[in-house]
């Protein structure tokens, strides 16, 4: 199919409208592959100018999907247009003159040509179909198989007269029309045999036959039902029923013929409306693991109706709980609790018709959890209460209770709230496809709402959370800068202490050398002494001079020792005379002063080593 333009998916609100929509023709995904390839066009109606949406708002543009006979052709057109400016496009794609077309599928019911769509509120995707009573088909739509009809869904919008309600139900054309009569039945309880109908055309003379050979229009066709008013028309069963139905009773399995043949319906006979066969529970009793039980559930719902239905958790209810309710609320979802039951009339075509129907499909996939369990069973049901009690409360074990086999099946939406969970609504099997979309989007809108209020909470909390993070993040980085700077100032105060200490060694060591270098030497001669005497006047560097008289024969260690003695010890200072400078310090410590030439007297200096 050649698409004219690409736009996003719809809004869950233009979804729902979609959905809403009643009289809206669906379309087959099968039929593309069982016949053969149908031919598609497309259409494009040009939007504003590209230099004037700058400064002017786009116009919002609407998607249309039209079906008429085997063709498909997709329209993207201004919601400005008129209702005849897309017939015109069709006349062009389908060759079909605008006087002979008749353009269905408007939920608001026939529009004139001069209608403009933005009237019309519609959503941004739509489906229509046309209807051409005056032109025959031709010889190439004559040509599909029959297979290729039993392959097409039918919608048929039927109206109730007497309760003044539309049904709209998809069937696919092999259901036969005593089928669709049945199943009208189990929602309007009028028996097959009571019904007057009204819009079959005239070859659909015969129950038996499949819709696809009935001469019903496609994609859609409109019928209306009411009870048959005239008693002469309910007859009393005759001996001959009366002794078949004695038959059916006690022949347990025996197969036999639709007791319809004799004028009583079978759905009268036995209580039941739907007359499909059921090979198996769709849940097994007493199964140890929810789990499982709800596989089999799947498993089983696949099998009856179809692979097109609601995506069933597979888990405890608990489990579904969390999942829905205790994320954060970005991301929780309401949640849908289906409980069928095999013993209700309206559980056949509530799945098929409701649970199955694409809208109603997506809708739940998008926004809630969908959990399911069969309460056909009193074991399961009774396991069914005992869970709801634990999660709910008694009050929904208590409403559940109140419901009677023939109201089922249900949909709880519980919608989880700050200290409770709360059933919002609870939506029973007598319902339609537009009123259970209509319920789940009420229960969407409150939901919403509470949802909001919760986003804000969370984000506000969020923030405090944040604020404190970060106070806290900052006070403890304060306390660790804090920490450090008073370990560097112990580590300081520490090696202060320390290097004072080895000070103090190195002084009290000093001092000790220099008291036993000072109690080591000779002691000083007379002036008068009959030896050779020399006299010394040394100056130290801060200005001071020290004298002192030695025995021209003493060793310049002895002088050497005499200077350490006061404090300036031979490793850090050297001993120099005045003229000619000559560094003593540098002579044999073992010559005698006389030999180093400082006899009689002589000044010298001392200086620091570098």
């Amino acid at each position: 199919m050649r698409q004219a333009s690409m736009y996003g998916p719809p809004s869950q609100s233009e979804a729902a409208d979609a959905a809403a929509g009643g009289a809206v023709p669906p379309t087959s995904s099968s039929s593309s592959s069982s016949s053969p390839p149908s031919s598609s066009t497309s259409a494009f109606c040009p939007s504003v100018s590209s230099s004037r949406h700058i400064v002017e708002r786009q116009p919002r543009m609407l998607n249309f999907r039209v079906e008429y006979r085997q063709r498909t052709v997709e329209l993207v057109l201004e919601e400005g247009s008129t209702v005849g400016e897309i017939k015109q496009i069709l006349e062009t794609e389908l060759a079909v003159p605008v006087s002979k077309m008749q353009l269905k599928g408007w939920k608001s019911g026939d529009v004139s040509d001069s209608t403009v769509l933005r009237s019309l509120h519609l959503p941004k995707n739509n489906s229509l179909y046309v209807l051409t009573p005056d032109i025959a088909p031709t010889a190439s739509t004559s040509k599909n198989s029959l297979q290729e009809s039993l392959n097409q869904n039918f919608l048929l919008i039927i109206s109730h007269r007497e309760a003044q309600r539309d049904y709209s139900l998809n069937f696919p054309g092999s259901r036969t029309i005593q089928e669709v009569k049945r199943n009208i039945s189990d929602l309007t309880n009028i028996p097959v045999r009571h019904q007057q109908w009204e819009g079959w055309p005239a070859s659909a003379s015969d129950d038996s036959m499949t819709l696809a050979v009935s001469g019903i229009s496609y994609p859609c066709h409109h019928l209306s039902v009411c009870r048959r008013s005239s008693p002469a028309n309910s007859q009393e069963p005759t001996e001959e029923v009366r002794t078949y139905v004695h038959m059916v009773s006690d022949s347990e399995g025996d197969d036999f013929e639709d007791a319809s043949e004799f004028g009583v319906d079978d759905s009268e006979m036995f209580g039941m409306g739907s007359s499909t066969c059921r090979k198996s529970p769709m849940m097994p009793e007493n199964s140890e693991n929810e789990a499982d039980a709800l596989l089999h559930f799947t498993a089983e719902f696949s099998s009856r109706y179809g692979e097109t239905h609601p995506m069933f958790y597979i888990g405890s209810l608990e489990a579904a709980s969390q999942e829905a309710f205790y994320g954060k609320a970005r991301d929780r979802k309401l949640l849908a609790i289906y409980l069928h039951n095999d013993d209700s009339v309206l559980s056949n075509v509530f799945c098929s018709q409701m649970m199955c129907a694409d809208s109603i499909v997506s809708y739940l996939s998008q926004n809630f959890i969908t959990w399911a369990w069969d309460v056909t069973k009193e074991a399961n049901k009774a396991r069914l209460l005992t869970m709801c009690t634990r999660h709910f409360g008694s009050v929904v074990t208590q409403t559940i209770r109140t419901y009677k086999t023939d109201q089922f099946p249900l949909l709880l939406i519980v919608m989880g709230k700050r200290t409770s969970n709360e059933v919002l609504n609870v939506i029973q099997g007598n319902t339609t496809v537009d009123e259970l979309m209509m319920r789940l989007m009420g229960a969407m809108e409150i939901f919403t709402a509470q949802q909001q209020e919760d986003i804000k909470d969370e984000d506000e909390r969020e923030a405090r959370e944040t604020v404190k993070r970060e106070q806290d993040e900052a006070y403890r980085l304060s306390l660790e800068a804090d920490r450090k700077k008073r370990e560097a100032q112990e580590r300081e105060e520490a090696e202060q202490v320390r290097l004072e200490q080895m000070r103090k060694e190195q002084e009290e060591e000093k001092e000790a050398i220099r008291l036993s270098l000072e109690q080591a030497l000779p002691p000083e001669p007379d002036e008068d002494s009959a030896e050779q005497i020399s006299k010394l006047r040394i100056r130290t560097p801060s200005g001071e001079f020290l004298e002192r008289r030695f025995l021209g024969s003493c060793k310049l260690q002895v002088l050497f020792d005499f200077v350490a003695s006061k404090g300036y010890p031979f490793e850090e200072f050297k001993l120099l005379t005045t003229f000619p400078r000559r560094n003593i310090t540098q002579l044999d410590p073992g010559s005698t002063l006389l030999e180093a030439k400082l006899f009689p007297q002589e000044t010298l200096f001392l200086e620091a080593k570098e």
